[in-house]
């Protein structure tokens, strides 16, 4: 459980949160959209303890101790194997796990330098990370971006199955379908804060809606012929 009041992050003079207030619950998926720069990563970086701010964020645990943090674009040193990695992310909570090999779900060239994976390969490397790790709370910013499709079914079946485990999960996504398939509900970003809270019976209805403001009349204005 994580209880957030009031948060708030500025950057100067530019406010990208302001005075979130939000309750999440273990065993639940909750999808946050927003448009490109609504402050979804940011959000996400104050979750996970990467950013300051102002505000108060409680839980039963200690946030760092037990959040997965999948980020759009994980860094990994020069120099690291695949393998090498995941034993990092393990030692870093302590926690052990035997014959990695075979936690490889993704097939991934672990005898390999990770900076040298492609984008797809990368975010399957950190997801598998944060994974073996057992944290109880997951941020996924962008899961699916850059992932091929069979690993993007892979992804949306690890995201049932922690909720089936009592975890707590945070998605972004531009997908709408994947967010429709895995959250009991989701959030809108908008000038900074929460504007709309929707749950699963009424996704299509937001997907609509979404869909209607973005797209307008742009299509028309093309004179396509």
């Amino acid at each position: 459980m994580i209880r957030i009041n009031n948060l708030s992050k500025k950057y100067g003079t530019n406010t990208v949160l302001n005075n979130i207030s939000i309750h999440l619950e273990k065993g639940k998926v909750y999808g946050i959209v927003g448009e490109n720069g609504a402050g979804k990563t940011t959000f996400f970086n104050c979750l996970s303890g990467i950013e300051q701010y102002q505000g108060k964020i409680d839980s039963i645990k200690n946030l760092k101790d037990t959040i997965g943090f999948l980020q759009t674009e994980s860094y990994f040193f020069p120099k690291i194997t695949g393998k090498e990695y995941l034993q990092l992310l393990i030692n870093a909570r302590e926690v052990k796990v035997k014959h990695i090999e075979e936690r490889n779900i993704f097939d991934l060239p672990l005898d390999k330098y990770a900076v040298n994976y492609s984008t797809g390969m990368k975010k399957k490397l950190a997801l598998t990370g944060i994974l073996l790790q057992q944290n109880e709370v997951f941020i996924l910013d962008e899961p699916f971006n850059g992932v091929d499709i069979q690993s993007n079914i892979v992804i949306t079946e690890i995201i049932h199955k922690l909720k089936s485990l009592n975890k707590l999960i945070i998605i972004s996504s531009h997908i709408f379908s994947t967010l429709a398939e895995t959250c009991d509900e989701i959030h809108v970003l908008e000038n900074g804060n929460f504007s709309e809270k929707v749950m699963k019976e009424d996704f299509k209805k937001l997907e609509d809606e979404m869909k209607k403001r973005t797209v307008g009349n742009k299509i028309d204005r093309l004179d396509l012929v």
